[in-house]
């Protein structure tokens, strides 16, 4: 039960990271750029699936590299597992309080490369794969909280450095392969749909930064001050 609960964690936090609004953004606006120029709905569907594909591998390979590479120095390993409980606790309160935006949060080059753009533009289907590994790179504030605050702790604290980050590349995808399926099927305009997924992303960010937060409490409460258990 706890694994499960864990997985759907990791699960929850990759689809708050492409909710986001700046992920967001990037992602509607690169699906659909690379869908005018691809052509057919059958090679805009694939575009959008590659372009997925390209988010969530770069997602997890960063994600399963950091948690192996924690895991792997011997001393830190031991010095994590027996630590980790009484880390993620103030770990939470502080992603929590980033999802609430009581502390701002500014990452430098968060902008893509213009060559890397004009190169996945002239590749087609097989460069919105590529591109959409680099854009996932560019992380802004809170997808940067979520995934180096929320998920490598998670997947060190379980010992998981590869299925605990495909679980959270999975749910990054998740939302921008719906909105290449829906420009695959004709759908010409999508700014109503982001503009209530934005709405909706504000509110399930808040109620998250929460959850967050007061879990955090109790992980504090129980591992650091050793009140109750």
């Amino acid at each position: 039960m706890e694994w499960l609960t864990v997985a759907a964690t990791a699960l929850w936090i990759g689809l708050m990271t492409s909710l986001s609004p700046c992920p967001l953004a990037t992602n509607v606006a690169a699906v659909t750029f690379v869908g005018r120029r691809v052509g057919s709905p059958r090679r805009v569907l694939a575009a959008g699936v590659l372009y997925t594909a390209g988010r969530s591998l770069a997602y997890t390979g960063l994600g399963a590299l950091l948690a192996a590479s924690l895991l792997s120095a011997p001393v830190l390993s031991v010095l994590l597992q027996k630590q980790m409980n009484r880390v993620l606790g103030p770990l939470l309160i502080l992603v929590g309080m980033v999802l609430l935006d009581l502390i701002p949060l500014h990452l430098p080059g968060r902008g893509i490369p213009a060559p890397v753009a004009r190169w996945g533009e002239r590749a087609g289907v097989w460069g919105a794969g590529a591109l959409g590994f680099v854009f996932a790179l560019s992380f802004c504030p809170v997808s940067a909280a979520l995934f180096f605050g929320t998920l490598v702790p998670l997947a060190v604290a379980h010992e998981s450095s590869l299925l605990l980050p495909a679980i959270y590349g999975a749910g990054t995808g998740l939302p921008v392969l719906a909105f290449a399926a829906a420009g695959a099927a004709g759908v010409r305009s999508l700014g109503g749909a982001v503009r209530r997924i934005t709405a909706l992303e504000r509110w399930t960010r808040r109620i998250t930064g929460a959850v967050f937060i007061l879990v955090g409490i109790r992980y504090c409460v129980v591992h650091v001050f050793r009140i109750g258990g």
